[in-house]
Order: structure tokens, then sequence, then C-alpha cells
């Protein structure tokens, strides 16, 4: 179900919920980089490890009908990941959600946008 040049449906949910959580989605990761590059062996607290998963949770929704989930997890909060593990985590999440958008946002002929069901 193409439209245009290899682009895809999805829903107007999906979209919206992408263009809502791409922004916190890349400033998180923009955190953890930042401070995997100071300490990259440092703990991260049970209470942000909740907080990056409540945001990976909304993430995986728009994500839910791709390829790339099988290949992203969530963190385990009884594992007490170092920063440099979040940062990885994120930086799949970040790359998905480019790949989402690449696949289903695009010039339909007159501007660009999301292409919906």
């Amino acid at each position: 179900m193409s439209k245009g040049k290899g682009k895809l449906y999805t829903t107007n949910e999906k979209a919206q919920t992408h263009d809502t959580m791409t922004p916190l989605l890349e400033a998180m990761y923009s955190e953890f980089k930042e401070l995997s590059k100071k300490k990259p062996d440092s703990a991260v607290s049970k209470s942000k490890i909740k907080i990056v998963n409540r945001l990976l949770e909304k993430v995986r929704i728009v994500l839910s009908d791709e390829e790339s989930m099988e290949f992203l997890d969530l963190l385990d909060e009884d594992d007490v990941p170092q920063a440099s593990d979040v940062t990885l985590i994120l930086s799949q999440y970040v790359a998905a959600m480019s790949a989402f958008h690449g696949k289903h946002y695009g010039w339909d002929g007159s501007s660009h946008t999301w292409f919906i069901k």
C-alpha cells in the first residue's frame, strides 16, 4: 500500500505520537550521551529508569508494526544499567523513529505530510 515513492501508510495516532515523542526522545538521548561521555560506567537510578521506560513505552506504540521492534528493549529496573547502556538503547530508538519518519512521511505532490490510512 504505497503512496508516493516508497512511502507507506500509517495511522493519524502514530503520526501524532511520533511528532510528540521524537523531540523528547532526542533530548533524553542527548542528555544520556553527555553523561555517558563523562561517566560511562555510572549507574542510573531506578527513578531515571522509570522515566526512560515511560517515554520508550509511548515510542513503542509508534513502532509496534516496524521490523525494528524485535531489537528494541526496555530497561530493566532491577539490573541497574550504566549510562552507556541507556545511551545505546536510546540511540536504537532514535534510529528506529527516524526510519519510521522516512517510511511514512514525505511529499504528496503538494506538501510534505504524513501518509495516513
